[in-house]
């Protein structure tokens, strides 16, 4: 895409330091990522897909900052529990009376919890991620990266972040996502929704 001034300059709504690490990473060369203002607040994230979320947060960043912004959502959908939990994974804990909002080792157990006794064959799932930015005359990009995969009974692994140590992806080796590293970001659903992210900017 050229020199790096030419690169589109994009604010991040998000402030969890590891998914802009890993955002950072598969962005790299192709945009210029800004960090979130520390006097923006928090988005309350009650959509109720994983598109109207990620649009929660880039809206509120791009009216605060007057920049173009970025935000992304990500949900893990698993078909023995009708594509639960889905756009609630960050609160499925919460939601559930068993831990805090985003408190992922929580929200692991409940996963594993309510698939208990769920043979290996009826643990499929993927991860979805919808990415979206939001230019300040309204217009907006969005790309959508999935990953298949299925959710082990144990976690495995001490890399990635949320669900990471439970779910081993379809194109993988038959790792979990947390003992991948950075070969993660090959196949992740993050990873394809903001490279495909990345192609939409440069063809605009």
């Amino acid at each position: 895409m050229g020199d790096s001034a030419a690169l589109p300059r994009l604010v991040m709504a998000s402030a969890n330091p590891h998914k802009v690490a890993e955002i950072g990473l598969v962005m790299e060369g192709l945009a210029h990522l800004e960090p979130r203002p520390v006097d923006v607040p928090d988005v309350v994230e009650d959509g109720d897909t994983l598109e109207a979320n990620a649009r929660l947060k880039a809206v509120a960043v791009c009216e605060a900052t007057g920049a173009a912004a970025v935000a992304d959502d990500t949900g893990l959908e698993v078909d023995a529990l009708g594509g639960a939990p889905g756009v609630h994974s960050a609160r499925y804990a919460a939601d559930g009376g068993t831990g805090a909002e985003g408190d992922a080792a929580a929200n692991t157990a409940r996963l594993l919890g309510e698939l208990a006794g769920v043979p290996a064959g009826r643990r499929t799932a993927r991860f979805r991620t919808v990415a979206l930015v939001r230019h300040p005359d309204g217009t907006e990009v969005i790309a959508t990266g999935t990953v298949e995969g299925h959710v082990i009974e144990e976690p495995a692994g001490d890399g990635g972040f949320g669900y990471d140590p439970v779910f081993v992806p379809v194109e993988g080796d038959g790792r979990t996502f947390a003992e991948m590293g950075d070969d993660k970001h090959a196949i992740s659903h993050r990873g394809r929704a903001f490279r495909e992210l990345a192609r939409y900017l440069g063809r605009s």
